[in-house]
């Protein structure tokens, strides 16, 4: 007989979001390019290259994105994703998950062409940066009503770690998994990727509370330590991967010690 573990309900406070809402906006800004400029630069056969997302090929990744600013560029758009992927969980007999709506937004936007799907990113991409910079902080402050599942443990967010950090990474780390996929080389900076993931160590380690010594790799990369733990050495890049849950690009790099700490993507 096999039991399934109910994951602990953490009792802290809802997490927030640790970053300026100017500088959150101005990070959206341009990760949205950097997604838009990538997906200019596929090629047909790209299109379907599978990612490490289990039944997400690139197509389908780049459904998401969209379905994602959609649903932040206005509330109608919000409330109208919410409803449906309430809807598709009660006929699946499921309970409402961030999978239920990520799998609403791939189906929604499955019918375009490419050239379609493109457009719409590009239309869209101004409208989700400025319904999450009008989002007032009072309403930031609010805990979403939904725990997430982090670490084996329920945790309640607040409405700007949602808005300001998560919403950012995910699209940054989307990006990475297309890159992945179809091997073209993805553009890194210190002044945007290195500001989104010196914002991921500072959680990690926030999250694992145990001393550290991380020294990463690339443009992006820096050093960060808290007291005299073994040194952890690799690519930028491929710690946000494992700190995500998914595989490194690079070979013989697994998750082990303090790696195995989660952060949400």
């Amino acid at each position: 007989m096999t039991t399934t573990r109910t994951p602990e309900i953490s009792r802290s406070a809802p997490r927030t979001a640790s970053i300026d809402h100017d500088l959150a906006t101005q990070l959206a800004v341009t990760e949205y390019h950097r997604g838009e400029q990538l997906l200019t630069q596929l090629s047909a056969e790209q299109w379907s290259a599978p990612t490490v997302n289990t039944g997400w090929d690139v197509r389908a990744t780049a459904g998401h994105m969209v379905g994602m600013m959609e649903m932040m560029g206005s509330i109608a758009q919000l409330v109208r994703q919410q409803i449906a992927a309430q809807r598709a969980a009660r006929s699946a007999g499921a309970p409402v998950s961030i999978d239920e709506l990520t799998a609403l937004q791939v189906r929604r936007n499955a019918g375009l062409t490419v050239d379609e799907l493109i457009g719409k990113y590009r239309t869209l991409a101004p409208k989700a940066v400025r319904g999450r910079q009008r989002i007032p902080a009072v309403v930031r402050r609010r805990t979403l009503s939904e725990r997430q599942l982090v670490n084996g443990r329920l945790e309640r967010w607040t409405l700007g770690y949602l808005i300001d950090v998560v919403l950012t990474r995910d699209p940054f780390m989307h990006r990475l998994d297309i890159h992945a996929a179809t091997g073209l080389a993805p553009q890194i900076t210190g002044e945007h990727e290195g500001r989104i993931i010196d914002g991921v160590v500072h959680e990690w380690a926030e999250r694992h509370g145990r001393p550290y010594t991380l020294h990463l790799t690339g443009p992006a990369g820096g050093h960060w330590s808290n007291g005299t733990g073994d040194p952890i050495r690799l690519d930028a890049l491929d710690f946000c991967r494992v700190a995500s849950g998914r595989p490194a690009v690079t070979p013989d790099v697994e998750p082990a010690g303090l790696l195995t700490t989660a952060v949400p993507f």
